[in-house]
């Protein structure tokens, strides 16, 4: 069964990490809830990861002597909570990434900001590009002759609004670094606490309104469709949905 579990797995209490919840494990795949402001892979915080997490917890688990084998598929910005998956085999991660690479793979965000979006719903598509020096990305204007951009689609609809706050829904159709923030802020609405990309100021625990909140996939395995999600916070900005969507 792939139901979430809503478990955190005690002696494995590391600071935020102890937050982390286990959404799915079976011998091919790993799914946790990442909790924001968390590293999804070690960087040069020296902070505990998401992967390094994983890794400590299927050694504990498992019994697991030597190294523990843990495939990066894909990822969410430190700021960023929610669902991530991992490969548990080689195998699987190379069938979830071929996924990834080929949009078999589903991902839905929620999203807070404080501007009122323009419209109910909508598309965004735009040429964006990277900076990776200073680690930003940015549109780039139409009829530019400039080179080396994106092209980066993302379909969006405004679920709610409470206490001056906009919950959005977020589904990309591409997979470009940082695409749902610098979309957000060229449609006017950057995303609640994300100071990188046009907020007014920072969240207090330095994360942003975005959350991972839905993930569909194949099994790599035995190809059944697999969907995992996890809620958002239930504290700071988030608190006036709490129950929603």
């Amino acid at each position: 069964m792939y139901d979430t579990k809503n478990t955190a797995i005690q002696g494995l209490k590391l600071g935020r990490l102890g937050h982390v919840r286990v959404l799915c494990e079976d011998n091919h795949l790993l799914a946790l809830s990442k909790p924001a402001c968390v590293p999804t892979v070690p960087d040069s915080s020296k902070d505990m990861s998401l992967l390094d997490w994983g890794k400590m917890y299927l050694k504990k688990t498992r019994s697991k002597p030597g190294n523990v084998f843990l495939g990066v598929v894909h990822r969410l910005d430190r700021p960023v909570s929610g669902v991530v998956c991992f490969a548990v085999t080689s195998k699987a991660a190379s069938r979830l990434s071929d996924q990834l690479r080929t949009h078999r793979m589903s991902k839905t965000y929620l999203a807070l900001t404080e501007k009122k979006p323009p419209s109910e719903h909508g598309v965004l598509e735009h040429i964006i590009k990277k900076n990776n020096a200073k680690n930003i990305v940015r549109v780039i204007s139409s009829g530019s002759t400039e080179t080396g951009g994106k092209f980066a689609q993302t379909s969006w609809t405004l679920l709610e609004a409470k206490e001056g706050i906009y919950l959005l829904e977020l589904k990309p159709e591409t997979g470009r670094s940082h695409q749902l923030r610098v979309q957000c802020a060229a449609m006017g609405c950057p995303l609640m606490g994300d100071i990188k990309y046009g907020a007014e100021a920072p969240l207090p625990d330095a994360s942003i309104g975005l959350h991972a909140y839905k993930l569909e996939l194949l099994h790599p395995v035995r190809r059944e469709g697999l969907s995992f999600s996890t809620p958002p916070p239930d504290s700071g900005p988030w608190r006036p949905f709490m129950g929603e969507p």
